[in-house]
């Protein structure tokens, strides 16, 4: 009976996908909790302790009120996504539905923007590795780190989603034991008088929370949330996506706020001086002050495997179903839409991913924040997009504002996620602005040699009103 639910659901999936004018070729089996389990794997259960230390230097010891900030403006960015996964359930995240929700050529640069998120996140992510690895084995050589778990992650982006899917579940479970070990011992450490106790401080303290303080805190917070976006990208390899992605990507962000104030609040209370606060190991700190050298070494090898494994697994998975949706389209070199002809994957994308995470990681190991700013760029300038296109395709061009709900989600929502959204733009360094506007000039090169002056569209959307 289950069998036969599910290969209706498939084969449902793959009409409503020929009716975008595309074909099934990627393998349908992900379900509800396969992509909400992605979705926090991405994110990281136990992100917050990578950048712990230098939150709470910025944000005075409020690491926990920073996160619940960051949580609220991602939020109506999110549900942007979920209503464009529902009328859209195709790969390719904001570069197909800012296509279909403006125009192609529209999509092509959001879709554009967003790869320079997408192409640096697994650099950044395998530096933390390389870093953490050189501490835990002294004179290990960094380069050896990356190679091993970018060539690891690879084969398994290659050899299909069904072994992700394993991988994913195994590590989740020592995330959330390492976590709970961590939290238990914080809680007892405080309750018998460590620190100052339970305190609200690292929730709020009277006169430091300021408009600046707020927009610091989303800029800062922005990374860890960056990831549900990434869900949307599985939407032809999940079962009654119109359904499953939207519904994931709001449960896999309430899921992942509750662990963040969690771990960090207990992290803050334990360490009530802030301001000596290590900015690299300011999280492990903690951990040794409640769990001891044991834990602390538990939690570093943790981290590692989570980032190493699954956080760049997730991030490459999601990097080629974006760089095979846009092959596929033609808007980039169609090589990167070329499909494994056994395990059903974008073999290409995923090798080709590979190699440039390794090529930029090993060279920019001591420029992680500047990385971290680039991967902000290009994902926040994409949400701006996105939210725009969600307002108008729904409430502009459906007509969409009959009831006050209608106004909400597709008028109020979007456009409170774009302003919040470039109030953060405001905040970054001036090389990130050059990196990023040249980026956005090579790729408006790129789209109009492919589209010969912005005057075709993808062969997908030849035939179809969009």
């Amino acid at each position: 009976m289950a069998e036969t639910k599910t290969a209706q659901a498939v084969d449902t999936g793959q009409k409503e996908l020929e009716s975008f004018g595309y074909k099934q070729e990627l393998r349908r089996g992900m379900g509800l909790w396969d992509v909400v389990l992605y979705g926090v794997l991405f994110m990281v259960v136990i992100a917050p302790q990578s950048i712990f230390g230098g939150i709470q230097l910025n944000s005075h010891g409020m690491t926990p009120l920073v996160y619940i900030i960051g949580f609220v403006a991602i939020l109506f960015t999110a549900m942007s996504y979920m209503r464009m996964s529902k009328r859209f359930p195709i790969a390719g995240s904001v570069y197909s539905y800012v296509q279909r929700g403006i125009n192609p050529h529209v999509g092509f640069i959001a879709g554009w923007l967003i790869l320079l998120d997408y192409i640096l996140v697994p650099g950044l992510l395998i530096v933390m590795v390389m870093n953490w690895g050189t501490a835990l084995i002294p004179n290990s050589p960094a380069w050896l780190w990356g190679i091993v778990f970018i060539a690891f992650n690879t084969f398994v982006n290659i050899r299909g989603i069904h072994l992700n899917r394993g991988m994913d579940w195994i590590i989740f479970i020592i995330e959330v034991v390492a976590l709970i070990a961590f939290i238990a011992l914080g809680c007892n450490f405080l309750a018998n008088g460590g620190a100052d106790g339970f305190t609200i401080a690292p929730l709020y303290q009277e006169g430091e929370v300021t408009p600046q303080f707020i927009a610091s805190g989303i800029s800062l917070a922005a990374l860890s949330f960056l990831g549900f976006d990434g869900m949307s990208t599985l939407a032809e390899e999940t079962r009654e996506p119109e359904k499953n992605i939207g519904k994931g990507i709001i449960i896999a962000l309430c899921f992942i706020i509750v662990v963040f104030v969690a771990q960090t609040y207990i992290a803050a209370a334990v360490q009530p001086d802030w301001a000596n606060t290590d900015p690299d190991m300011g999280f492990f700190d903690s951990v040794m002050i409640v769990g001891g050298q044991g834990l602390y070494i538990f939690m570093l090898v943790v981290n590692i495997i989570a980032i190493g494994i699954a956080n760049i697994m997730n991030a490459q998975l999601a990097s080629s179903r974006l760089l095979y949706s846009m092959g596929r389209d033609g808007v980039i070199p169609r090589v990167f839409g070329k499909v494994h002809p056994k395990y059903q994957t974008p073999w290409f994308a995923s090798l080709f991913l590979g190699v440039v995470t390794l090529c930029l990681a090993l060279p920019l190991m001591d420029r992680m924040n500047d990385l971290a700013e680039f991967v902000n760029f290009g994902a926040l300038s994409s949400f701006v997009m996105l939210n725009f296109a969600t307002f108008l395709f729904f409430f502009v061009r459906e007509g969409k504002r009959k009831t006050f709900g209608d106004w909400v989600k597709y008028l109020i929502c979007p456009w409170i996620g774009i302003i919040i959204l470039v109030y953060v733009f405001t905040g970054f360094q001036t090389p990130t602005y050059i990196v990023g506007v040249c980026w956005l000039v090579v790729g408006l090169i790129i789209g109009a040699v492919k589209s010969k002056g912005y005057k075709e569209v993808p062969e997908a959307f030849k035939h179809l009103e969009v």
